[in-house]
């Protein structure tokens, strides 16, 4: 039979590669000994200069195949910038910043990505200049830093976070990947009238120049090694306008209650893990206290991750504890990989936001088609052999099955958070409340 299919094969053999190619930086087929050492070197500096996933594929009969000794003469070196363009760049920023008053640090993933927070964090110290970040960027700097301004999140940040971005006379984006959820594009004239600096893997921009051969590492740190201005204190917008009253403790559960008592509970020794929806709405509003204490799929969306994502987390640093947002539709999707977690004695706290459907679509257009059959969710635990279940269904159950996951720092524990459907985080208040606007603005 001419080009038999295979089992997994689709099409033909190159289609999975092309896939993978809309997905990673690096996409390249092992299908030649001779080429195969150039190709993996490739794919290996690509991932080294982007920071993101590349894939590798095998053909199995080629699985054992020799390569030449002699390829492996030459390590990989990183690439470097050019020292004549990276010094360009820099005196372009330090010449564009002497002549404003009111900028803004807005970081995002990629600070994560390259380890460069302290390197950002000194930075703003320097200059005195505030920081806020992206939603995907959350927690890149300290939340309880001085300088930080808060989460700029489009239709979910806070007002006064907005406004202040807003009103900045100049915007240094670094490591900020820009989708619809910052909302920023359509809106900062910043970036029209080129008062902006755009600093990622992908590109530097400096108002409306684009330098070729400059890293985005290599130019964070020639930012913070370079004189620059400082600038004068401004007043930077509280945490929170006030602190929310506690429920009392027989009132049913709620997002507000759940989430402020949550953050009573956060240290250095956790990083929250959310899911999207509610989930992802409520946690913006958290304020975590660690550079990279909080990861969640907020430019892509896709529901599901959270629970697989913790699983990760505990293999790539076991001094962090996850502590897990999801709500009960992403839980159905993946939750059943707690089974790993008691499997690798990983001991997550997973909160399950129970609102019995999917409350976002709940929100754009409410149905039965949003509604989410419902499971015994803290029996999760009989079902994959380890940890502790708790159904919550008052703000005193709420208070008291934190504090004991907390306390117990040996043990998975899942929390069945009963909730209202129509209970809203104030993120999807602000959220409903400004798309409404938009299109009753639309209308006219």
């Amino acid at each position: 039979v001419r080009n038999p299919y295979l089992h997994h094969m689709v099409r033909d053999f190159s289609t999975q590669k092309e896939v993978f190619e809309q997905v990673t930086v690096a996409a390249v087929v092992l299908d030649d000994p001779l080429t195969a050492e150039r190709e993996i070197d490739r794919a290996l500096m690509a991932l080294m200069r982007y920071k993101r996933p590349i894939y590798l594929e095998i053909p199995r009969d080629l699985v054992h195949a020799p390569i030449e000794p002699s390829a492996y003469a030459h390590p990989l070196q990183e690439e470097t910038s050019d020292p004549a363009a990276l010094a360009e760049a820099v005196t372009e920023v330090r010449e564009m910043l002497a002549a404003v008053q009111k900028p803004v640090l807005l970081v995002g993933a990629e600070v994560h990505r390259f380890h460069l927070q302290d390197d950002v964090s000194r930075l703003a110290e320097r200059m005195n200049i505030p920081v806020a970040s992206t939603l995907l960027g959350k927690s890149v700097i300290r939340e309880d830093h001085p300088l930080f301004v808060g989460v700029y999140g489009g239709l979910i940040g806070r007002d006064e976070v907005q406004q202040f971005v807003d009103e900045a006379d100049c915007l240094v984006m670094l490591g900020s990947i820009l989708t619809d959820i910052e909302d920023l594009g359509a809106h900062s004239p910043l970036l029209a009238e080129g008062r902006a600096i755009h600093a990622t893997a992908d590109a530097i921009l400096i108002k409306h120049h684009r330098y070729e051969g400059v890293y985005f590492e290599d130019f964070v740190r020639a930012l913070v090694a370079a004189p620059m201005p400082s600038f004068s204190s401004r007043p930077i917008p509280a945490h929170r306008n006030s602190t929310p009253e506690a429920p009392a403790v027989t009132q049913p559960a709620t997002l507000r209650g759940l989430f402020s008592h949550l953050e009573s509970l956060l240290d250095e020794k956790m990083l929250v893990v959310a899911d999207i929806g509610e989930s992802l709405f409520a946690g913006a509003d958290l304020r975590v206290h660690k550079s990279a204490e909080f990861i969640s799929p907020a430019y892509y969306t896709s529901m599901g991750f959270a629970v697989p994502a913790s699983v990760g987390v505990g293999f790539a640093d076991p001094s962090l504890r996850p502590i897990v947002l999801v709500g009960d539709g992403a839980f159905q999707m993946t939750g059943t990989e707690l089974s790993t977690c008691v499997r690798y004695g990983q001991a997550p706290v997973v909160i399950i936001l129970n609102n019995r459907g999917y409350g976002t679509e709940r929100e754009i257009l409410d149905g039965p088609f949003n509604d989410v059959h419902e499971w015994q969710y803290d029996k999760i635990c009989d079902l994959v052999g380890g940890g502790v279940g708790h159904r919550v269904g008052t703000h005193g159950e709420v208070v008291q099955a934190l504090d004991s996951a907390m306390a117990d720092k040996k043990r998975m524990h899942v929390l069945n958070v009963l909730l209202s459907p129509a209970d809203r985080s104030p993120a999807m208040v602000r959220l409903a409340r400004r798309l409404a606007k938009r299109l009753s603005l639309g209308k006219r």
